[in-house]
């Protein structure tokens, strides 16, 4: 079989799963969180923080929550980091420098996971498991719990409360994330992946010199680094490493854990909002561009000009031979809509136009489908946003779900959708003007403005992944993409919340003759158009000198 007809069966393999899943796993997730009962384990847990998971949180209580939980986390795991040298289990390595300290735990702690670092040759055993890992569980939660305040918006009634955060964050780790973590780790390790907690091994010479590896609770941490949308790899080659993703199927396997959550939370919205169809216009808008954008991808790598490339029969620079290109163009499509940032294959090394589609899948604000709950209320504010849009054509009021969208709810639209765009431009156009940031680049020209313009990308919209070419490791880059994964992660929290919390104490308006139908195939293409209009608007300056440029030279 060829690779190209190869790359098709497992997009189509990909997608039948996918569905499979889609209702019954939505429909439970809606239940994980409208459910007024509490697990033993939970009220154990509840006491234990000193919280009261049936108190009901207006929106500023629930982001103060949210806001208070991650600090802590962020100075958990610096500290863990900086203490990494007197710890048992590091496996000999010393304690991280302070900056790399402050940018890696902003990293796990924003579910961006980007790491200026060698995992295997930094990182010990217990930074790795009680540090990253935790952080990669509850991090994912933290954007699950926002994405239900935000449902719980648009479906309350007058009251301004949004739930309880706390409940909120124990049930998505204990109900959902772990269970099927736990499933896809036995798989992983089935399959080859590594689990142990072995030390540094010397495997073998090579050219006159030994080489070494290090084990780990790799299977484990690799199921939650995928199905969380966080990224971080236990070893530097990330899910191009055979320990962590060690055959075609697994590859496959990886990506579906990386989309399965946030495409059936378009279920969970759906049930939750009361009207199974609601859901589907998102999930069908999510799918169209996910689709395209993998067909646009695989394209660009199979057809790319040039003897070297056509004799090869793809572009393989830079790709496991493992996965082939249609295994790899997928795998970068999943990992750049979502906010996960795993790679299985280099980035930098894709043709210039294929590096653009996954730049501008990061653009997009990852909402196709997008990270574990970010991706579902980065959708939500798009469909706010679309509506206004339809409301001004035809002179009327725009409402979704019920609630009228006025003047408060666009203007805290239009600051989330403008948060991420501002961090990116404005710290990629320092990093040029300066002298120092651009020592970094490892190339010259366009595909160099590239590499920049992609870490900042990447960093901005909690997404992780790198171009490859660029030594982030440096006070500048740590220090800038540590501000931008915060600033990029809890700025938009703000507006989400805020939004919620305006939306819920309105009182619902009932559905008329005039009433947008948001559940209509129009509407999805609308929602479409708006998504890729706005995202051209605000970038294609940017794309035009880096990939664009690169691509059509």
């Amino acid at each position: 079989m060829g690779p190209v007809p190869a790359g098709v069966l497992q997009l189509l393999a990909l997608t039948g799963a996918l569905a499979l899943v889609h209702i019954p796993f939505g429909t439970y997730m809606a239940r994980v969180y409208s459910s007024k009962k509490h697990l033993r384990v939970e009220k154990w847990i509840h006491k234990g923080i000193g919280a009261d998971p049936d108190t009901e949180m207006s929106w500023p209580a629930y982001l103060r929550a949210v806001l208070a939980f991650s600090a802590v986390g962020v100075l958990f795991l610096y500290l863990l980091q900086r203490l990494q040298g007197v710890l048992p289990g590091s496996l000999g390595f010393s304690s991280v420098g302070p900056a790399q300290s402050f940018n890696t735990a902003v990293s796990f702690v924003t579910n961006t996971n980007w790491q200026s670092y060698y995992g295997e040759q930094t990182m010990g055993h217990v930074v790795q498991t009680a540090g990253l890992a935790v952080q990669n569980f509850v991090s994912a939660a933290v954007g699950m719990a926002v994405a239900v305040a935000l449902v719980r918006g648009f479906t309350g009634s007058r009251t301004g409360r949004l739930g309880n955060f706390w409940s909120d964050l124990v049930r998505g780790t204990l109900r959902i994330l772990v269970p099927v973590a736990a499933l896809a780790a036995v798989v992983l390790v089935a399959c080859g992946a590594v689990q142990n907690f072995s030390g540094i091994h010397e495997v073998g010479q090579f050219m006159g010199g030994s080489q070494q590896w290090n084990g780990g609770a790799v299977a484990s941490q690799e199921a939650i680094k995928e199905l969380g949308t966080n990224g971080g790899g236990y070893f530097n080659a990330n899910s191009a490493h055979p320990f962590e993703n060690p055959t075609p199927f697994t590859n496959l396997f990886e990506i579906f854990l990386i989309l399965v959550i946030p495409f059936s939370l378009t279920r969970t919205f759906g049930v939750m909002a009361g009207s199974a169809r609601q859901g589907h216009a998102l999930l069908a808008t999510m799918a169209a561009i996910w689709l395209g954008f993998t067909a646009l991808m695989m394209w660009t790598e199979f057809a790319h000009h040039g003897p070297a490339v056509q004799a090869a029969g793809a572009a393989m620079e830079g790709k496991e031979v493992r996965f082939g290109v249609g295994g790899s163009s997928i795998f970068a499509v999943a990992t750049t809509l979502t906010s996960t940032g795993a790679v299985d294959s280099f980035h930098s090394s894709f043709t210039g136009l294929g590096g653009g589609i996954a730049m501008l899948g990061m653009m997009l604000g990852e909402i196709a489908p997008g990270g574990t709950g970010s991706g579902l209320y980065g959708m939500l504010i798009m469909a706010v946003i679309a509506v206004f849009i339809a409301g001004l054509m035809v002179g009327r009021t725009p409402e979704y779900l019920g609630r009228k969208i006025g003047g408060r709810e666009m203007k805290l639209a239009a600051c989330y959708i403008l948060v991420t765009p501002a961090l990116v431009l404005v710290l990629t156009a320092a990093s040029m003007a300066l002298p120092t940031p651009r020592h970094s680049m490892l190339n010259p020209g366009a595909h160099g403005f590239s590499e920049v313009l992609y870490a900042f990308t990447s960093a901005a919209n909690n997404n992780g992944s790198a171009f490859a070419g660029l030594n982030a490791n440096t006070d500048w880059f740590n220090t800038t993409t540590g501000l931008a994964m915060l600033l990029g992660r809890f700025l938009p929290m703000v507006f989400v919340l805020a939004l919620a919390g305006s939306l819920a104490g309105q009182r619902p308006v009932p559905v008329t003759a005039g009433t947008l139908r948001t559940e209509k195939p129009l509407f999805a293409g609308l929602l479409v158009g708006a998504i890729l209009i706005i995202t051209g608007l605000t970038y294609f300056p940017a794309l035009a000198l880096g990939p664009l440029a690169e691509g059509l030279a």
